[in-house]
């Protein structure tokens, strides 16, 4: 039976390598036919050879795993927490150096043997000279992340794998390593990779990222970015210069940053770069390099930076220190910030970003935010409600029309959404709700990077996705109403975002939302207003409350908001009221049936009668009975 599979895999092989067939299978994406191409020409194997790996002697595995000693010390702990990520079981994470020789390997103990006989061990050679395409030498070759997905290997004993790799590049921009994780389970699908692959090219940039670091320990360390609080991420510019200001090293962050090739660069003086003297620069140092400060290029670039190495006194500050902070969003809560971290890394790594929340949690603007701290900041952000847009026209406003090609549309055609965030971030609000036949077609465009307006041509576009829903989108997945392919597509990592009741910063939002609504008014609160206001239960979230803020500010008068202001449901019964009997659990009940089944139709008056079976006079006599005031 395993000679029968390798000889039909070592035929599918030679088919694509001829080019007879490349309109589906695994030899369709490029990257892999050209990779079967050089292994048949270049290297001379055979698809169908069953030979174990080329192994290095003890010796020389200790040589090289010398060579590379700060490298592994660096990378163990980060290979250990890739693992635990991973949930462990039926995985390995590899680490090799720049021939693709194995010189680490996390596993569980139980599985090692399993992967030792798919010749994952150490001293190992996968470089694709020696076992043709996979995950360590086709990223070696290709110098960029992928994952080799089982049929994907050239050899047929490798097709039970699937690997995803991601290139570690030494501070000089060659290449140092490369970090691999590994799976020999039959039920892995290419879609759910993407997770994988995610996580990979993260704890990638970490090593990376502290490599630098620590190879310049002795060096003054510039770290840079556009956003104040994305100094001491992975996606900062790190820059080394010595001690009369010459610039010895950058990694790739920082050239994309500064607009530079590394080349001009190296050995140039650090003041060519920005707009301060080298001693301005330097009495900017300390020790811990935490705080960040306004930074500006000679070419006008603004950025944000941070000095590691020992202060000296400065003539004249370079500009007056900033507290970092995200417009539009309140991330006072822990979690919330910790969440909110971690969706930026995966974000300036092309993974797509799946937020899930009740209605009116914020989730568009925790969208924005993370797009305004990417290096995407300056292009743009444009959002699609996919529940919002009839059925009939979701098709044309995401993917736009070419001019007549259907009747009333507009003469000079019109560009779709997709097109609009070219360059940017296109946020899919409701994801939940989109039509079966657009979910096919917009999975086409995450995979082939190209749109196709209606009646027109394929246009290429560089668009980085963020989703939301409220909606069970597995539950969905499931009943057949949403596409388990796109699901796995989209969910690079998924975000859940807490209610407004289950926040901790519920009196920071509060602060922040009145201020934002006030603009340039002095608007306060007094104490029992406040109270009563972070009492409430808020169902409608963080929409409701920048809703019934916004009608505060606008009524007041004196600029101070009183117990008296508040609208009625929010109010404490008046003291006549004390005496009388208190509230029926059924009248309780009723009030929050309305709220539910206005805050599931959006708050449109005419849905929410139908929902309920009432008339919409019906609807507003009850609204005014439970002091339910509209949006």
């Amino acid at each position: 039976m395993h000679n029968d599979h390798f000889s039909r895999h070592a035929q599918q092989v030679l088919t694509v390598t001829r080019g007879q067939d490349l309109g589906h299978g695994p030899g369709s994406d490029p990257s892999i036919a050209r990779s079967w191409l050089r292994c048949l020409e270049d290297y001379h194997l055979d698809p169908a050879l069953t030979m174990a790996p080329t192994v290095l002697e003890h010796g020389r595995l200790l040589e090289s795993r010398e060579r590379l000693q700060q490298v592994l010390h660096i990378a163990g702990s980060e290979m250990n927490s890739l693992h635990q990520q991973l949930s462990g079981a039926g995985h390995a994470v590899l680490l090799t150096d720049a021939r693709g020789v194995i010189l680490n390997c996390v596993t569980a103990p139980a599985e090692r043997k399993v992967f030792e006989r798919a010749g994952l061990w150490l001293g190992a050679d996968w470089s694709e000279a020696c076992e043709g395409t996979n995950g360590i030498g086709t990223c070696l070759v290709e110098r960029q992340s992928l994952t080799i997905h089982r049929d994907e290997h050239f050899r047929g004993r490798h097709t039970g794998l699937t690997c995803s790799a991601s290139p570690v590049f030494d501070p000089h921009g060659e290449l140092l390593a490369v970090l691999d994780v590994s799976s020999a389970r039959e039920a892995v699908s290419r879609q759910s990779q993407f997770h994988t692959m995610a996580l990979v090219n993260l704890s990638a940039k970490m090593i990376e990222s502290c490599y630098f670091l620590r190879h310049f320990e002795q060096h003054w360390l510039l770290r840079f970015h556009l956003q104040a609080e994305s100094v001491g991420l992975f996606s900062e510019g790190l820059l080394a210069f010595d001690g009369e200001g010459r610039i010895c090293a950058l990694n790739q962050s920082a050239l994309n940053l500064l607009g530079q090739a590394r080349g001009g660069l190296l050995g140039q003086p650090v003041e060519a770069l920005f707009e301060c003297s080298l001693d301005q620069l330097l009495g900017r140092a300390s020790a811990n390099a935490t705080a960040s400060w306004p930074l500006r290029t000679r070419d006008g670039r603004h950025l944000y930076a941070a000095l590691r190495g020992q202060a000296r006194n400065a003539p004249a500050p370079i500009a007056k220190p900033e507290a970092p902070r995200l417009s539009g969003i309140c991330l006072g809560d822990a979690a919330l910030q910790n969440d909110f971290r971690k969706a930026l890394r995966v974000f300036e790594r092309d993974v797509p970003l799946l937020i899930n929340g009740e209605t009116g949690c914020g989730k568009e603007a925790f969208a924005k935010a993370v797009h305004q701290a990417s290096l995407r900041a300056d292009k743009a952000f444009v959002a699609l409600n996919c529940a919002a847009i009839p059925e009939s026209l979701i098709e044309s406003e995401l993917f736009g029309y070419r001019g007549g090609s259907f009747t009333g549309a507009r003469k000079e055609g019109m560009q779709g959404k997709l097109q609009q965030s070219d360059g940017g971030t296109l946020f899919l609000d409701e994801i939940g709700d989109m039509p079966l036949a657009l979910q096919t077609r917009l999975l086409r465009v995450l995979e082939d990077r190209l749109v196709v307006p209606i009646g027109g041509e394929p246009q290429p576009i560089d668009v980085r996705i963020i989703s939301a829903t409220h909606r069970d989108l597995l539950a969905r997945v499931q009943d057949g109403s949403f596409r388990e392919d796109l699901y796995y597509r989209l969910n690079g990592l998924e975000v859940s975002l807490p209610a407004l009741r289950d926040r901790s910063d519920k009196s920071q939002l509060l602060d922040f939302l009145l201020k934002d609504e006030a603009g340039t008014q002095n608007v306060l609160l007094d104490l029992a207003a406040r109270e009563r206001l972070l009492a409430f239960a808020w169902p409608g979230n963080v929409r409701q409350m920048r809703t019934v803020l916004r009608t505060l500010v606008a009524l007041t008068e004196s600029g101070l908001i009183g117990l008296e202001d508040l609208p009625a449901q929010m109010r404490p019964p008046p003291a006549h009221a004390l005496n009388e009997k208190p509230d029926l659990p059924l009248e309780h009940a009723e009030r929050l049936t309305l709220l539910e089944a206005l805050e599931q139709q959006r708050w449109h008056m005419t849905h929410a009668a139908e929902h309920l079976g009432i008339s919409r006079n019906t609807l507003y006599r009850k609204l005014r009975k439970h002091g339910i005031t509209l949006r």
